[in-house]
């Protein structure tokens, strides 16, 4: 059996062969270390995705690709059986105690260098603990009530309210629900669109949240990628021309309000002009009644109707739904979201269920509960004025950001309606991954967010610009060309910077 000393390194240590009760701590533990998290292992790849390297780098340029799916036993806690006298020893119960300890330091460290991910890390919440003794479930239609009594659909509809009036639909006009997430939504008004238009055909751009592909593969819709600007929005030239190649075919379009997908296309914060899109619509022979729009605002839909020079997202124009997250501007600390359609269009998709005395038209079945709440306590708490002070807080130092990188000669860019900033890659993946960068090729990007400071930005711009003296430090050795992925001007490189 593995001594108490061994197991009580680390809260990420093999418990594998762990079968007993721990035993008592040893005096010196110290339950508040941060235990760090390892990197996920490296291979060599001959795919040449990171070319632009000069010889010299080689080796750095190869050791790019992440192996997934490999490294979660090495950190595992397993769960281990306690003995029959533990209930009088207790040593469980302190054990656990000193994991959740040292877990908490170690969400603590991690939140102070929280850059690359548009989470608002800003937030309590500790008014709501009393609630979490109750398993809150929202079964069903958020607007009818069920047989199932511990719901919280009274915060729902509250809070789908509040939406409702940002997006300017009536309340007798709308149908929406909490979702668990950004991509619930997305796949939730894809599905209206589908079903509103069985035989229709789904345009996206090819820089569109990954979830947007994802419920074309799920719904087997015949799926059209169209090309985008530098910016990363979507080009309605290409748009058009694809258009009219189908206009057999009624439309069903996701527009990007924040094209932010961290996992897999782009990281450039880019917002697609809904009103181009309409016209584009319109010019291609589309009437209103033969296309669905849906809007996927996941980060930027909830900051957008503050900023003044921003395309207004609103139901008095033919759009057929609008998501957004409700962990990321908002702050929530759960993942969850909000989705919003036209009541009109939600016939087609309700069923009633005899079960739950109710209608379900949601993709899930049982929904968190707790997240409603959450949501209607930080929208009563901070209201329409306190969230325009965030947006034009984040604005103002994605600004600060971007400039300060420039200035230290290194690329950058930022979109004008933006607080996403894209930046050259660092060099060093330990670099990245202390600062929780999202990458893509040899683009990275910060996302300024409520809790992201002016302190915390020179803690990193200062960081960056001493490891960028040591990484090119030899002249063989340079900073990469990104000028193809934020454009020549933005581009900082030995070819461009003149």
């Amino acid at each position: 059996m593995v001594g108490s000393s061994e197991l009580l390194k680390s809260p990420f240590s093999d418990f594998e062969n762990v079968a007993a009760a721990v035993k008592i701590m040893p005096e010196d533990f110290d339950p508040t270390a941060v235990v760090p998290e390892p990197l996920p292992p490296l291979v060599l790849s001959n795919s040449g995705d990171h070319a632009d390297y000069d010889d010299g780098n080689e080796a750095e340029e190869k050791k790019r690709e992440i192996v997934l799916g490999r490294n979660v036993h090495t950190t595992c806690l397993a769960v281990t059986e306690p003995e029959a006298n533990d209930e009088v020893t207790g040593d469980k119960d302190a054990f656990m105690a000193s994991v959740l300890a040292r877990y908490r330091k170690t969400l603590v460290e991690r939140t102070k260098y929280h850059l690359g991910y548009p989470y608002n890390l800003d937030f309590d919440y500790g008014a709501l603990g009393q609630l979490q003794h109750f398993s809150i479930n929202n079964l069903g239609d958020p607007f009818i009530e069920s047989n199932y009594g511990v719901h919280s659909r009274q915060f729902e509809v509250g809070v789908l309210d509040w939406f409702a009036r940002l997006w300017e639909i009536e309340k007798d006009d709308y149908w929406g629900y909490i979702t668990n997430c950004g991509t619930e939504g997305n796949l939730h008004g894809i599905l209206v669109g589908r079903e509103v238009f069985p035989d229709g055909i789904l345009y996206a751009s090819k820089e569109s949240h990954y979830s947007v592909f994802k419920a074309a593969r799920m719904y087997r819709m015949e799926c059209v990628k169209v090309a985008t600007l530098v910016s990363g929005e979507i080009d309605c030239m290409d748009f058009k021309d694809k258009l009219l190649a189908n206009k057999d075919k009624p439309a069903i379009i996701n527009v990007n309000i924040e094209s932010l997908n961290t996992a897999g296309t782009t990281v450039k914060g880019a917002v697609d002009d809904l009103d181009l899109v309409i016209k584009s619509l319109e010019e291609s022979g589309f009437s209103h009644d033969r296309f669905y729009i849906h809007c996927d605002g996941a980060l930027f839909g909830l900051m957008m109707p503050f900023v003044k020079r921003a395309p207004k997202v609103s139901f008095k124009k033919p759009i057929g739904s609008v998501s957004v997250s409700g962990h990321k501007f908002v702050g929530c600390p759960m993942p969850c979201g909000v989705q919003i359609t036209r009541l009109e269009h939600i016939n087609v998709l309700s069923r009633n269920v005899e079960y739950l005395a109710s209608r379900d038209a949601t993709i899930m079945g049982s929904r968190n509960g707790h997240a409603p709440i959450f949501l209607w306590y930080t929208l009563n708490r901070k209201g329409y004025k306190g969230f325009q002070k965030e947006v034009q807080k984040c604005l103002r130092n994605a600004h600060y950001l971007k400039d300060r990188l420039r200035d230290a000669g290194i690329s950058a860019m930022l979109n004008e309606l933006s607080s996403t900033v894209v930046f050259e890659r660092p060099l060093d993946e330990e670099f990245v991954r202390r600062w929780q960068l999202a990458c893509q090729g040899n683009i990275a990007h910060v996302v300024v967010m409520p809790n992201v400071t002016i302190e915390k930005l020179d803690v990193f711009l200062n960081e960056l610009v001493e490891k960028r003296s040591t990484w090119y430090q030899d002249e063989k050795i340079q900073p990469p060309c990104i000028a193809a992925e934020i454009g020549a001007e933005s581009c900082a490189c030995k070819l461009h910077k003149c």
